[in-house]
């Protein structure tokens, strides 16, 4: 894979904005396990080598099993998810995937029973950011560290 351009070179600003808004979701009260899982499963699903990469090695540094890390991507046969990780999983997946999902009212339903209000929309944001972070790295073919 040929990176394309360096996008913090490119555009800085932009790239600032993008570190401002990712800072937030970090502050946002949100479980950290909760958003590196999350930020790992939108990764995933958008085939984000660069951001799998490196939440991945976020996750296992806060603690996350390298067992809950492998089974991510089959979350929904698995046992290892709590009933809230696996709301915002559903969520994920509904808003990553959009065009084809629409956001089903039973993946907010479900959102909705483990999240208060304020949660559902800093969770969103989270979501909304791993997706931009992913479309940066993709599109300009961002490399991922060696190790």
């Amino acid at each position: 894979m040929q990176a394309r351009i360096d996008p913090y070179a490119a555009a800085p600003a932009a790239i600032r904005a993008m570190m401002a808004l990712s800072a937030h979701a970090e502050k946002s009260g949100l479980e950290r396990s909760l958003l590196e899982l999350v930020k790992t499963r939108a990764s995933q699903i958008n085939g984000c080598a660069f951001c799998l990469h490196m939440h991945a090695r976020d996750a296992r540094a806060a603690g996350e099993s390298e067992t809950r890390l492998y089974l991510l991507d089959a979350w929904r046969e698995s046992t290892l998810y709590t009933p809230r990780e696996r709301a915002a999983l559903a969520w994920t997946e509904a808003l990553t995937l959009i065009a084809q999902t629409h956001a089903p009212d039973e993946d907010y339903d479900e959102l909705a029973r483990h999240f208060s209000e304020a949660e559902q929309v800093e969770l969103t944001i989270a979501i909304v950011t791993i997706n931009a972070w992913n479309r940066i790295a993709v599109g300009f073919r961002r490399p991922h560290p060696a190790d």
